[in-house]
């Protein structure tokens, strides 16, 4: 059976809104000024390119490892941070979202609320399959060549000659397609931005090992861990198929980073992967890696096959891109299929990877006042998988990184055998946490207002 729900999408452009309203404008391309054929010619954006980095330095907080050198632009304060504002101050977004209301919900977890009206007034309802999380790219529906170039805030790619180099007013190369850094005028969060890789390839939203690896870098680049990146999967509530990341600053904890995990193994490459524990949401933890390509190809490869075996799933890349969470998902079939209650409906929240992260963007007033841990955990809950249908998830995830090159030797034998023991041990401290959790007095007072 076909799978369809109703929602109000996230309008991550201006034009999303107007696509097939004015395709006859004459003049100037199509008036737009946007990424297609009609408008390219001639167009410039800054470019940033970054060097490669291979090794993980592990002595200091597990940061990538850079060289000492000065870059010629500090990559998040002055350009990205100083672009996003220049569009602000253009009147480019669709609010300020400077002046939402933002609290930590009282509870050990500390989840995060905010109250954001404006990001789902005067927006049409469409028609959003959740049923295939790979679906073929559409050109005639919206997708990020469409946009203005206005949004774009600059070019992302690696040096050509191994050094950090910024242009700031480069040549748009459609020969070679470029990755950019683009506005979301709907923004969550301080910096709201799109990484797009390969922007006029037109690839569809799954990821593969080249984009994951470009995320990795940008959040290395950024170099601040209150910056993350997230990923939506088709049906795990990514509203455009055309390949994206998300990220934003948020200078506070996600409950999910401080979640206790469980180790499951550590691969031939030194990627350790861990099983989250006593959290909501049920996921996988990665972490390590000799080198950095170790890390994205064991994470990009687990994601994969997700996309392969059609289970939505949502990505986080925290910590400079040190820690990195996949989570499986099921709140969209479950919605689909009329299993979640009119109450969590009634919220309007789709829980997507910032949500499951523990930062709940909220549409109602009500909704934020009564916010407590209790009902951010209700809601979470029902995102995640079954136990027991996580385990299956689990056991296809280790199948995939033991056959895809990340595992060898013993550890390629041996990696679904510690799964399965270290499962056995998890089921006792689940079964534990459970009960503690359940058995909790969460507080009404004593919230801290994030300035």
């Amino acid at each position: 059976m076909m799978l369809r729900i109703k929602r109000v999408p996230t309008v991550l452009s201006n034009y999303q809104k107007e696509e097939g309203e004015e395709g006859s404008r004459r003049g100037g391309g199509c008036g737009r000024n946007c990424l297609q054929n009609c408008c390219l010619q001639g167009a410039r954006l800054p470019l940033y390119t970054f060097k490669k980095v291979d090794r993980i330095n592990t002595e200091q907080k597990d940061v990538f490892e850079h060289d000492k050198s000065e870059p010629p632009v500090a990559f998040l304060n002055s350009l990205l941070f100083g672009e996003w504002e220049d569009r602000m101050q253009r009147g480019l977004f669709r609010y300020d979202v400077t002046t939402c209301e933002t609290k930590v919900i009282p509870g050990r977890n500390g989840f995060i609320a905010q109250l954001n009206e404006g990001r789902h007034l005067k927006k049409r309802p469409t028609e959003f399959r959740v049923d295939k999380v790979l679906q073929p790219f559409d050109g005639n529906k919206f997708n990020f060549t469409k946009v203005g170039q206005e949004e774009i805030l600059f070019q992302f790619g690696e040096s050509e000659d191994g050094e950090v180099k910024f242009f700031p007013d480069a040549t748009i190369d459609a020969e070679n397609s470029p990755s950019v850094v683009a506005i979301n005028v709907s923004p969550i969060e301080y910096g709201h931005v799109l990484l797009i890789p390969r922007v006029l390839d037109c690839l569809p939203q799954r990821i593969d090992r080249d984009s994951f690896l470009l995320a990795l870098h940008m959040a290395s680049e950024a170099g601040d861990p209150y910056f993350r990146l997230g990923y939506n999967s088709l049906g795990a509530f990514a509203t455009i198929n055309h390949l994206h990341f998300q990220a934003y600053y948020l200078t506070v904890p996600f409950p999910i980073e401080k979640a206790s995990t469980k180790k499951i193994t550590t691969l031939d490459g030194g990627v350790k992967i861990s099983e989250l524990v006593n959290y909501p949401v049920r996921g996988l933890f990665f972490e390590g890696g000799n080198a950095l390509k170790d890390l994205s190809n064991t994470v990009s490869d687990a994601c994969i096959c997700l996309q392969e075996n059609n289970i939505p799933y949502n990505v986080l890349i925290a910590d400079c891109g040190n820690h990195i969470f996949v989570l499986p998902q099921c709140y969209a079939e479950k919605q689909a299929l009329g299993e979640v209650s009119s109450e969590l409906l009634d919220t309007q929240v789709n829980p997507a990877v910032w949500e499951i992260s523990g930062h709940m963007v909220l549409k109602r007033k009500k909704d934020y006042e009564e916010a407590s841990e209790e009902n951010a955990w209700r809601l979470l809950a029902e995102v995640s998988l079954s136990e027991e249908r996580f385990q299956e998830v689990n056991a296809l995830i280790f199948e995939a990184i033991s056959y895809s090159g990340n595992c060898s030797g013993t550890d390629s034998e041996n990696v679904l055998e510690d799964a399965i023991v270290e499962h056995q041990s998890l089921e006792e401290v689940n079964a534990i946490n459970e009960n503690s959790h359940s058995a909790m007095v969460t507080g009404s007072q004593g919230c801290l207002v994030l300035q």
